[in-house]
Protein backbone atom coordinates (compact mmCIF):
# COMPACT_ATOMS: atom_id res chain seq x y z
CA UNK A 1 0.00 0.00 0.00
CA UNK A 2 2.83 2.36 0.89
CA UNK A 3 4.47 1.72 -2.53
CA UNK A 4 1.22 2.38 -4.34
CA UNK A 5 0.78 5.63 -2.43
CA UNK A 6 4.29 6.73 -3.24
CA UNK A 7 3.84 5.86 -6.94
CA UNK A 8 0.54 7.72 -7.12
CA UNK A 9 2.07 10.80 -5.59
CA UNK A 10 4.90 10.68 -8.14
CA UNK A 11 2.44 10.37 -11.03
CA UNK A 12 0.41 13.27 -9.66
CA UNK A 13 3.54 15.39 -9.39
CA UNK A 14 4.49 14.56 -12.96
CA UNK A 15 1.00 15.38 -14.19
CA UNK A 16 1.01 18.68 -12.29
CA UNK A 17 4.40 19.56 -13.75
CA UNK A 18 3.17 18.68 -17.24
CA UNK A 19 0.11 20.89 -16.81
CA UNK A 20 2.34 23.71 -15.60
CA UNK A 21 4.66 23.39 -18.59
CA UNK A 22 1.71 23.30 -20.98
CA UNK A 23 0.25 26.39 -19.34
CA UNK A 24 3.58 28.21 -19.57
CA UNK A 25 3.97 27.17 -23.21
CA UNK A 26 0.48 28.41 -23.97
CA UNK A 27 1.15 31.70 -22.21
CA UNK A 28 4.40 32.18 -24.12
CA UNK A 29 2.62 31.39 -27.38
CA UNK A 30 -0.07 33.95 -26.60
CA UNK A 31 2.48 36.56 -25.62
CA UNK A 32 4.52 36.00 -28.76
CA UNK A 33 1.62 35.73 -31.21
CA UNK A 34 -0.89 38.03 -29.61
CA UNK A 35 -3.24 39.94 -31.85
CA UNK A 36 -2.75 43.02 -33.97
CA UNK A 37 -5.35 45.61 -33.01
CA UNK A 38 -6.60 48.08 -35.57
CA UNK A 39 -7.93 47.61 -39.11
CA UNK A 40 -6.26 45.30 -41.63
CA UNK A 41 -5.52 47.23 -44.81
CA UNK A 42 -7.33 46.26 -47.99
CA UNK A 43 -6.34 47.56 -51.40
CA UNK A 44 -8.91 49.85 -52.98
CA UNK A 45 -10.78 48.30 -55.87
CA UNK A 46 -9.98 49.45 -59.39
CA UNK A 47 -12.43 52.03 -60.80
CA UNK A 48 -15.37 50.46 -62.60
CA UNK A 49 -14.92 52.33 -65.88
CA UNK A 50 -14.45 50.94 -69.38
CA UNK A 51 -12.61 53.79 -71.06
CA UNK A 52 -10.75 57.05 -70.66
CA UNK A 53 -12.62 59.32 -73.06
CA UNK A 54 -16.27 59.85 -73.81
CA UNK A 55 -15.71 58.93 -77.46
CA UNK A 56 -14.02 55.68 -78.56
CA UNK A 57 -10.40 55.95 -79.66
CA UNK A 58 -9.78 56.16 -83.40
CA UNK A 59 -6.71 56.19 -85.61
CA UNK A 60 -5.40 59.73 -86.00
CA UNK A 61 -5.30 61.44 -89.38
CA UNK A 62 -2.10 61.40 -91.43
CA UNK A 63 -0.28 64.25 -93.15
CA UNK A 64 1.65 63.18 -96.23
CA UNK A 65 5.21 64.34 -96.87
CA UNK A 66 5.44 66.01 -93.46
CA UNK A 67 7.88 65.13 -90.69
CA UNK A 68 5.86 63.56 -87.87
CA UNK A 69 2.78 63.30 -90.03
CA UNK A 70 2.27 59.53 -89.72
CA UNK A 71 -1.07 58.22 -88.51
CA UNK A 72 -1.06 56.82 -84.97
CA UNK A 73 -3.10 53.79 -83.92
CA UNK A 74 -4.16 53.13 -80.32
CA UNK A 75 -3.73 49.51 -79.20
CA UNK A 76 -6.07 49.10 -76.25
CA UNK A 77 -4.86 46.62 -73.64
CA UNK A 78 -1.26 46.54 -74.88
CA UNK A 79 1.65 46.68 -72.45
CA UNK A 80 4.03 49.62 -72.09
CA UNK A 81 7.72 48.91 -72.83
CA UNK A 82 10.21 49.87 -70.14
CA UNK A 83 12.43 51.72 -72.63
CA UNK A 84 9.58 53.37 -74.50
CA UNK A 85 11.81 56.22 -75.74
CA UNK A 86 13.56 53.80 -78.11
CA UNK A 87 10.36 53.86 -80.18
CA UNK A 88 11.53 57.26 -81.50
CA UNK A 89 14.50 55.42 -83.12
CA UNK A 90 17.07 58.04 -82.19
CA UNK A 91 20.39 56.72 -80.93
CA UNK A 92 21.30 60.24 -79.81
CA UNK A 93 18.14 60.46 -77.71
CA UNK A 94 18.70 56.96 -76.28
CA UNK A 95 22.23 57.84 -75.23
CA UNK A 96 21.13 61.07 -73.58
CA UNK A 97 18.40 59.35 -71.56
CA UNK A 98 20.72 56.57 -70.42
CA UNK A 99 23.24 59.21 -69.37
CA UNK A 100 20.52 61.04 -67.44
CA UNK A 101 19.40 57.86 -65.67
CA UNK A 102 23.00 57.28 -64.54
CA UNK A 103 24.05 60.81 -63.59
CA UNK A 104 20.99 62.87 -62.70
CA UNK A 105 21.38 64.05 -59.07
CA UNK A 106 17.63 64.19 -58.40
CA UNK A 107 17.29 60.52 -59.32
CA UNK A 108 20.33 59.63 -57.23
CA UNK A 109 18.81 61.49 -54.29
CA UNK A 110 15.55 59.55 -54.73
CA UNK A 111 17.51 56.28 -54.80
CA UNK A 112 19.34 57.28 -51.62
CA UNK A 113 16.01 58.10 -49.97
CA UNK A 114 14.83 54.59 -50.86
CA UNK A 115 17.94 53.10 -49.22
CA UNK A 116 17.16 55.12 -46.09
CA UNK A 117 13.58 53.82 -46.05
CA UNK A 118 14.70 50.22 -46.50
CA UNK A 119 17.22 50.46 -43.67
CA UNK A 120 14.47 51.90 -41.47
CA UNK A 121 12.35 48.83 -42.22
CA UNK A 122 15.17 46.49 -41.25
CA UNK A 123 15.86 48.53 -38.13
CA UNK A 124 12.22 48.39 -37.06
CA UNK A 125 12.10 44.61 -37.44
CA UNK A 126 14.63 44.39 -34.61
CA UNK A 127 11.75 45.03 -32.21
CA UNK A 128 10.63 41.42 -32.75
CA UNK A 129 13.71 40.08 -30.95
CA UNK A 130 14.95 40.29 -27.34
CA UNK A 131 17.49 42.94 -26.41
CA UNK A 132 20.69 41.43 -25.04
CA UNK A 133 23.39 43.57 -23.46
CA UNK A 134 26.59 42.88 -21.55
CA UNK A 135 28.01 45.02 -18.77
CA UNK A 136 31.14 44.99 -16.68
CA UNK A 137 31.63 47.29 -13.69
CA UNK A 138 34.60 47.67 -11.36
CA UNK A 139 34.65 49.82 -8.23
CA UNK A 140 36.66 50.38 -5.07
CA UNK A 141 34.66 51.10 -1.91
CA UNK A 142 35.27 51.94 1.75
CA UNK A 143 32.64 51.22 4.35
CA UNK A 144 32.53 53.36 7.55
CA UNK A 145 33.66 51.56 10.68
CA UNK A 146 30.30 52.27 12.34
CA UNK A 147 28.51 50.16 9.75
CA UNK A 148 28.80 46.42 9.40
CA UNK A 149 31.15 45.66 6.48
CA UNK A 150 29.53 44.24 3.36
CA UNK A 151 32.09 41.58 2.33
CA UNK A 152 32.13 38.27 4.17
CA UNK A 153 35.81 39.00 4.96
CA UNK A 154 34.69 41.96 7.12
CA UNK A 155 37.08 44.22 5.18
CA UNK A 156 36.20 47.91 5.27
CA UNK A 157 38.17 48.70 2.10
CA UNK A 158 37.52 46.40 -0.85
CA UNK A 159 37.07 46.11 -4.64
CA UNK A 160 33.96 44.88 -6.43
CA UNK A 161 34.02 43.39 -9.94
CA UNK A 162 30.67 42.60 -11.56
CA UNK A 163 30.24 41.24 -15.12
CA UNK A 164 26.66 40.50 -16.12
CA UNK A 165 24.37 39.86 -19.07
CA UNK A 166 20.92 41.42 -19.23
CA UNK A 167 18.02 40.37 -21.46
CA UNK A 168 14.77 42.22 -21.97
CA UNK A 169 11.87 41.34 -24.23
CA UNK A 170 8.59 43.07 -24.96
CA UNK A 171 6.01 40.54 -26.22
CA UNK A 172 3.93 41.95 -29.06
CA UNK A 173 0.67 41.10 -27.31
CA UNK A 174 -1.52 43.67 -29.06
CA UNK A 175 0.50 44.05 -32.26
CA UNK A 176 2.21 47.37 -31.57
CA UNK A 177 5.48 46.19 -33.12
CA UNK A 178 3.71 44.55 -36.05
CA UNK A 179 1.65 47.62 -36.85
CA UNK A 180 4.73 49.85 -36.52
CA UNK A 181 6.68 47.59 -38.89
CA UNK A 182 3.70 47.53 -41.26
CA UNK A 183 3.60 51.32 -41.28
CA UNK A 184 7.35 51.62 -41.91
CA UNK A 185 7.13 49.08 -44.75
CA UNK A 186 4.29 51.05 -46.33
CA UNK A 187 6.33 54.23 -46.05
CA UNK A 188 9.23 52.44 -47.73
CA UNK A 189 6.92 51.46 -50.59
CA UNK A 190 5.77 55.07 -50.91
CA UNK A 191 9.39 56.22 -51.19
CA UNK A 192 10.06 53.49 -53.75
CA UNK A 193 7.21 54.63 -55.97
CA UNK A 194 8.36 58.22 -55.56
CA UNK A 195 11.77 57.15 -56.89
CA UNK A 196 10.11 55.37 -59.82
CA UNK A 197 8.04 58.48 -60.57
CA UNK A 198 11.24 60.54 -60.52
CA UNK A 199 12.81 58.22 -63.08
CA UNK A 200 9.78 58.32 -65.38
CA UNK A 201 9.52 62.11 -65.10
CA UNK A 202 13.22 62.43 -65.85
CA UNK A 203 13.06 60.36 -69.05
CA UNK A 204 9.93 62.22 -70.18
CA UNK A 205 11.53 65.60 -69.48
CA UNK A 206 14.59 64.63 -71.53
CA UNK A 207 12.40 63.68 -74.50
CA UNK A 208 10.34 66.86 -74.16
CA UNK A 209 13.49 69.01 -73.89
CA UNK A 210 15.07 67.33 -76.91
CA UNK A 211 11.90 67.83 -78.97
CA UNK A 212 11.63 71.45 -77.88
CA UNK A 213 15.28 72.05 -78.72
CA UNK A 214 14.76 70.61 -82.21
CA UNK A 215 11.63 72.74 -82.68
CA UNK A 216 13.40 75.91 -81.58
CA UNK A 217 16.36 75.13 -83.81
CA UNK A 218 13.98 74.75 -86.78
CA UNK A 219 12.34 78.07 -85.92
CA UNK A 220 15.74 79.75 -85.65
CA UNK A 221 16.76 78.31 -89.03
CA UNK A 222 13.51 79.48 -90.64
CA UNK A 223 13.87 82.95 -89.13
CA UNK A 224 17.46 83.25 -90.33
CA UNK A 225 16.42 82.23 -93.82
CA UNK A 226 13.76 84.92 -93.78
CA UNK A 227 16.37 87.43 -92.52
CA UNK A 228 18.58 86.55 -95.50
CA UNK A 229 15.67 86.92 -97.92
CA UNK A 230 14.65 90.28 -96.46
CA UNK A 231 18.26 91.50 -96.47
CA UNK A 232 18.57 90.67 -100.17
CA UNK A 233 15.24 92.32 -100.87
CA UNK A 234 16.43 95.44 -99.05
CA UNK A 235 19.58 95.55 -101.16
CA UNK A 236 17.49 95.28 -104.33
CA UNK A 237 15.11 98.01 -103.21
CA UNK A 238 17.95 100.35 -102.27
CA UNK A 239 19.49 99.82 -105.73
CA UNK A 240 16.13 100.44 -107.39
CA UNK A 241 15.60 103.51 -105.24
CA UNK A 242 18.99 104.85 -106.32
CA UNK A 243 18.00 104.31 -109.96
CA UNK A 244 14.58 105.84 -109.44
CA UNK A 245 12.59 102.61 -109.89
CA UNK A 246 11.41 102.35 -106.26
CA UNK A 247 10.03 104.84 -103.79
CA UNK A 248 11.43 105.73 -100.42
CA UNK A 249 8.27 104.30 -98.85
CA UNK A 250 9.08 100.85 -100.26
CA UNK A 251 12.60 101.03 -98.86
CA UNK A 252 11.35 102.12 -95.44
CA UNK A 253 8.76 99.35 -95.41
CA UNK A 254 11.41 96.75 -96.20
CA UNK A 255 13.74 98.13 -93.52
CA UNK A 256 10.89 97.86 -91.01
CA UNK A 257 10.14 94.31 -92.14
CA UNK A 258 13.79 93.28 -91.74
CA UNK A 259 13.98 94.87 -88.29
CA UNK A 260 10.83 93.04 -87.18
CA UNK A 261 12.18 89.69 -88.35
CA UNK A 262 15.52 90.36 -86.64
CA UNK A 263 13.64 91.20 -83.43
CA UNK A 264 12.11 87.71 -83.34
CA UNK A 265 15.52 86.04 -83.43
CA UNK A 266 16.99 86.90 -79.95
CA UNK A 267 14.04 85.41 -78.00
CA UNK A 268 14.30 82.22 -80.03
CA UNK A 269 18.03 82.01 -79.43
CA UNK A 270 17.49 82.61 -75.72
CA UNK A 271 14.93 79.80 -75.51
CA UNK A 272 17.21 77.51 -77.53
CA UNK A 273 20.13 78.15 -75.17
CA UNK A 274 17.88 77.48 -72.18
CA UNK A 275 16.78 74.15 -73.63
CA UNK A 276 20.39 73.16 -74.26
CA UNK A 277 21.27 74.10 -70.68
CA UNK A 278 18.30 72.06 -69.46
CA UNK A 279 19.43 69.00 -71.41
CA UNK A 280 22.91 69.30 -69.90
CA UNK A 281 21.57 69.59 -66.34
CA UNK A 282 19.13 66.70 -66.81
CA UNK A 283 22.14 64.62 -67.85
CA UNK A 284 23.98 65.56 -64.66
CA UNK A 285 26.35 68.01 -66.35
CA UNK A 286 27.03 71.72 -66.14
CA UNK A 287 25.58 73.99 -68.85
CA UNK A 288 29.01 74.53 -70.41
CA UNK A 289 29.29 70.76 -70.83
CA UNK A 290 26.20 70.46 -73.02
CA UNK A 291 26.62 67.98 -75.89
CA UNK A 292 27.67 69.51 -79.18
CA UNK A 293 25.17 67.39 -81.14
CA UNK A 294 21.86 69.05 -81.85
CA UNK A 295 18.50 67.38 -82.19
CA UNK A 296 16.50 67.55 -85.39
CA UNK A 297 12.82 66.66 -85.69
CA UNK A 298 13.57 64.85 -88.94
CA UNK A 299 15.87 62.45 -87.01
CA UNK A 300 13.00 61.37 -84.72
CA UNK A 301 10.50 58.77 -85.87
CA UNK A 302 6.98 59.19 -84.58
CA UNK A 303 5.70 55.94 -82.96
CA UNK A 304 2.72 54.77 -84.98
CA UNK A 305 1.37 52.03 -82.67
CA UNK A 306 0.62 53.45 -79.23
CA UNK A 307 -0.23 51.02 -76.40
CA UNK A 308 -3.09 52.09 -74.18
CA UNK A 309 -3.47 50.21 -70.89
CA UNK A 310 -6.88 49.10 -69.72
CA UNK A 311 -8.45 51.44 -67.15
CA UNK A 312 -8.46 48.63 -64.57
CA UNK A 313 -4.67 48.31 -64.94
CA UNK A 314 -3.85 51.99 -64.70
CA UNK A 315 -4.12 52.13 -60.90
CA UNK A 316 -1.63 49.25 -60.67
CA UNK A 317 0.85 50.98 -63.02
CA UNK A 318 0.96 54.66 -62.16
CA UNK A 319 3.63 55.23 -59.49
CA UNK A 320 1.80 58.25 -58.09
CA UNK A 321 -1.33 56.13 -57.56
CA UNK A 322 0.71 53.35 -55.97
CA UNK A 323 2.43 55.90 -53.76
CA UNK A 324 -0.95 57.25 -52.63
CA UNK A 325 -2.05 53.67 -51.92
CA UNK A 326 1.08 53.07 -49.84
CA UNK A 327 0.34 56.25 -47.89
CA UNK A 328 -3.14 54.86 -47.20
CA UNK A 329 -1.58 51.63 -45.97
CA UNK A 330 0.75 53.52 -43.64
CA UNK A 331 -2.15 55.59 -42.29
CA UNK A 332 -4.17 52.42 -41.68
CA UNK A 333 -1.31 50.91 -39.67
CA UNK A 334 -1.03 54.12 -37.65
CA UNK A 335 -4.56 53.52 -36.36
CA UNK A 336 -3.45 50.18 -34.93
CA UNK A 337 -0.42 51.85 -33.36
CA UNK A 338 -2.62 54.47 -31.68
CA UNK A 339 -4.98 51.79 -30.33
CA UNK A 340 -2.11 49.61 -29.07
CA UNK A 341 -0.62 52.57 -27.21
CA UNK A 342 -3.78 52.68 -25.07
CA UNK A 343 -3.47 49.01 -24.00
CA UNK A 344 -1.24 47.36 -21.36
CA UNK A 345 2.39 46.69 -22.15
CA UNK A 346 4.38 43.71 -20.82
CA UNK A 347 8.16 43.68 -20.39
CA UNK A 348 10.10 40.54 -19.48
CA UNK A 349 13.59 40.93 -18.03
CA UNK A 350 16.36 38.59 -16.92
CA UNK A 351 19.96 39.04 -15.89
CA UNK A 352 22.82 36.83 -14.76
CA UNK A 353 26.37 37.52 -13.72
CA UNK A 354 29.05 37.26 -11.13
CA UNK A 355 30.30 39.56 -8.34
CA UNK A 356 33.71 39.09 -6.75
CA UNK A 357 36.17 41.07 -4.65
CA UNK A 358 39.07 40.22 -6.96
CA UNK A 359 39.20 40.00 -10.72
CA UNK A 360 40.63 36.51 -10.50
CA UNK A 361 37.66 35.27 -8.50
CA UNK A 362 35.06 36.26 -11.07
CA UNK A 363 32.90 33.34 -12.25
CA UNK A 364 34.13 31.12 -9.42
CA UNK A 365 31.71 29.05 -7.39
CA UNK A 366 29.57 31.11 -5.09
CA UNK A 367 29.98 34.42 -6.94
CA UNK A 368 27.12 34.04 -9.42
CA UNK A 369 23.71 35.67 -9.31
CA UNK A 370 20.65 35.79 -11.52
CA UNK A 371 17.26 37.36 -11.60
CA UNK A 372 14.03 37.23 -13.62
CA UNK A 373 11.11 39.57 -13.65
CA UNK A 374 8.04 40.78 -15.49
CA UNK A 375 6.51 44.22 -15.65
CA UNK A 376 2.98 45.11 -16.66
CA UNK A 377 2.28 48.77 -17.36
CA UNK A 378 -1.00 50.25 -18.52
CA UNK A 379 -1.97 53.89 -19.12
CA UNK A 380 -4.74 55.02 -16.79
CA UNK A 381 -4.97 58.77 -17.26
CA UNK A 382 -3.12 60.76 -19.89
CA UNK A 383 -5.37 63.79 -20.07
CA UNK A 384 -7.07 62.46 -23.22
CA UNK A 385 -3.82 62.45 -25.19
CA UNK A 386 -3.98 58.82 -26.33
CA UNK A 387 -7.69 59.04 -27.18
CA UNK A 388 -7.21 62.07 -29.40
CA UNK A 389 -4.13 60.54 -30.99
CA UNK A 390 -6.29 57.59 -32.01
CA UNK A 391 -8.94 59.92 -33.42
CA UNK A 392 -6.25 61.86 -35.27
CA UNK A 393 -4.92 58.62 -36.79
CA UNK A 394 -8.41 57.73 -38.02
CA UNK A 395 -8.84 61.20 -39.51
CA UNK A 396 -5.43 60.89 -41.17
CA UNK A 397 -6.58 57.66 -42.82
CA UNK A 398 -9.66 59.41 -44.21
CA UNK A 399 -7.38 62.15 -45.52
CA UNK A 400 -5.09 59.60 -47.18
CA UNK A 401 -8.08 57.80 -48.71
CA UNK A 402 -9.41 61.00 -50.24
CA UNK A 403 -5.96 61.90 -51.51
CA UNK A 404 -5.80 58.48 -53.13
CA UNK A 405 -9.13 59.05 -54.84
CA UNK A 406 -7.94 62.47 -56.04
CA UNK A 407 -4.75 60.92 -57.41
CA UNK A 408 -6.72 58.27 -59.29
CA UNK A 409 -9.02 60.87 -60.81
CA UNK A 410 -6.03 62.97 -61.84
CA UNK A 411 -4.37 59.92 -63.39
CA UNK A 412 -7.43 59.19 -65.54
CA UNK A 413 -7.63 62.88 -66.44
CA UNK A 414 -3.98 62.85 -67.57
CA UNK A 415 -4.58 59.89 -69.86
CA UNK A 416 -7.80 61.31 -71.26
CA UNK A 417 -6.24 64.72 -71.87
CA UNK A 418 -3.22 63.18 -73.59
CA UNK A 419 -5.32 60.94 -75.83
CA UNK A 420 -7.43 63.91 -76.87
CA UNK A 421 -4.29 65.98 -77.42
CA UNK A 422 -2.84 63.31 -79.73
CA UNK A 423 -5.98 63.26 -81.83
CA UNK A 424 -6.09 67.04 -82.05
CA UNK A 425 -2.33 67.25 -82.65
CA UNK A 426 -2.77 65.18 -85.78
CA UNK A 427 -5.58 67.42 -86.96
CA UNK A 428 -3.55 70.50 -86.09
CA UNK A 429 -0.49 69.23 -87.97
CA UNK A 430 -2.58 68.53 -91.05
CA UNK A 431 -4.03 72.03 -90.94
CA UNK A 432 -0.61 73.59 -90.27
CA UNK A 433 0.93 71.68 -93.18
CA UNK A 434 -1.86 72.84 -95.51
CA UNK A 435 -1.44 76.42 -94.27
CA UNK A 436 2.35 76.24 -94.78
CA UNK A 437 1.91 74.94 -98.34
CA UNK A 438 -0.60 77.67 -99.12
CA UNK A 439 1.64 80.37 -97.62
CA UNK A 440 4.59 79.13 -99.67
CA UNK A 441 2.56 79.23 -102.88
CA UNK A 442 1.30 82.71 -102.00
CA UNK A 443 4.84 83.93 -101.34
CA UNK A 444 6.16 82.51 -104.64
CA UNK A 445 3.33 84.11 -106.61
CA UNK A 446 3.75 87.43 -104.78
CA UNK A 447 7.47 87.51 -105.54
CA UNK A 448 6.83 86.82 -109.24
CA UNK A 449 4.07 89.38 -109.49
CA UNK A 450 6.15 92.00 -107.72
CA UNK A 451 9.10 91.39 -109.99
CA UNK A 452 6.81 91.65 -113.02
CA UNK A 453 5.18 94.78 -111.63
CA UNK A 454 1.72 93.31 -111.13
CA UNK A 455 1.65 93.45 -107.30
CA UNK A 456 2.49 96.05 -104.71
CA UNK A 457 5.39 95.67 -102.40
CA UNK A 458 3.13 95.71 -99.35
CA UNK A 459 1.40 92.54 -100.57
CA UNK A 460 4.81 90.90 -100.88
CA UNK A 461 5.71 91.86 -97.32
CA UNK A 462 2.42 90.44 -96.08
CA UNK A 463 3.10 87.17 -97.92
CA UNK A 464 6.58 86.94 -96.36
CA UNK A 465 5.19 87.46 -92.87
CA UNK A 466 2.45 84.88 -93.43
CA UNK A 467 5.00 82.36 -94.74
CA UNK A 468 7.26 82.78 -91.69
CA UNK A 469 4.36 82.39 -89.27
CA UNK A 470 3.07 79.34 -91.17
CA UNK A 471 6.50 77.68 -91.01
CA UNK A 472 6.76 78.35 -87.27
CA UNK A 473 3.25 76.99 -86.70
CA UNK A 474 4.17 73.86 -88.65
CA UNK A 475 7.26 73.24 -86.54
CA UNK A 476 5.28 73.73 -83.34
CA UNK A 477 2.57 71.34 -84.56
CA UNK A 478 5.23 68.73 -85.32
CA UNK A 479 6.81 69.17 -81.89
CA UNK A 480 3.42 68.81 -80.21
CA UNK A 481 2.94 65.34 -81.69
CA UNK A 482 6.31 64.11 -80.41
CA UNK A 483 5.94 65.71 -76.98
CA UNK A 484 2.39 64.47 -76.41
CA UNK A 485 3.39 60.97 -77.50
CA UNK A 486 6.02 60.96 -74.75
CA UNK A 487 3.41 62.37 -72.34
CA UNK A 488 1.11 59.40 -73.09
CA UNK A 489 3.78 56.90 -72.06
CA UNK A 490 4.29 58.86 -68.86
CA UNK A 491 0.56 59.08 -68.16
CA UNK A 492 0.23 55.29 -68.52
CA UNK A 493 2.98 54.55 -66.01
CA UNK A 494 6.11 54.55 -68.15
CA UNK A 495 6.53 50.76 -68.19
CA UNK A 496 8.70 50.83 -65.04
CA UNK A 497 7.81 47.20 -64.27
CA UNK A 498 9.95 46.18 -67.26
CA UNK A 499 13.03 48.12 -66.15
CA UNK A 500 15.69 45.60 -65.16
CA UNK A 501 17.28 47.76 -62.46
CA UNK A 502 13.92 48.36 -60.75
CA UNK A 503 13.03 44.66 -60.83
CA UNK A 504 16.46 43.77 -59.44
CA UNK A 505 16.19 46.35 -56.69
CA UNK A 506 12.76 45.06 -55.72
CA UNK A 507 14.02 41.46 -55.75
CA UNK A 508 16.89 42.39 -53.44
CA UNK A 509 14.45 44.04 -51.08
CA UNK A 510 12.20 40.97 -51.16
CA UNK A 511 15.18 38.77 -50.26
CA UNK A 512 16.14 41.02 -47.34
CA UNK A 513 12.53 40.94 -46.10
CA UNK A 514 11.95 37.22 -46.56
CA UNK A 515 9.43 35.89 -44.12
CA UNK A 516 7.26 39.00 -44.41
CA UNK A 517 4.88 40.01 -47.15
CA UNK A 518 6.63 43.25 -47.94
CA UNK A 519 5.57 43.70 -51.51
CA UNK A 520 2.21 45.05 -52.55
CA UNK A 521 -0.13 43.11 -54.77
CA UNK A 522 0.40 45.69 -57.49
CA UNK A 523 4.13 45.08 -57.61
CA UNK A 524 3.68 41.34 -57.59
CA UNK A 525 1.25 41.56 -60.45
CA UNK A 526 3.69 43.59 -62.52
CA UNK A 527 6.53 41.16 -61.87
CA UNK A 528 4.36 38.27 -63.04
CA UNK A 529 3.76 39.89 -66.40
Amino acid sequence: MRGETTGGAALAAIAARSRTLNFLAAMVSVLVAGCAVGPDFKRPAAPDVSGYTAQPLATTVASKDVVGGEAQRFASGSDIPGDWWTLFHSSQLNALIEQSLKNNPDLKAAQAALSVARENVLAQRGSYYPNVSADFSASRQKTPGTISPTPSSNALLYNVFTPQVSISYVPDVFGLNRRTTESVKAQEQAVRYQMIATQITLSTNVVAAAVQEAALQSQVDATRQLVDINSKMLQILRYQFAKGYASRLDVAAQESQLAQVNATLPPLLRQLAQQQDLLAVLGGQFPNQAPAEKFDLASLQLPQDLPVSLPSELVAQRPDVLQAEANMHAASAQIGIAIANRLPNITLTANAGSTALAIGQVFKSGTGFWGMGADLAAPIFQGGTLLHQERAAKAAYVEAAEQYRSTVLTAFQNVADTLTALEQDAEGLKAAAAAADAAKVTLDLSQRQWKDGYASYLSLLSAEQADLQARINLVQAQANRYADTAALFQALGGGWWHRAELIKADSNHADSSRGDSTRTDATQGKDEK
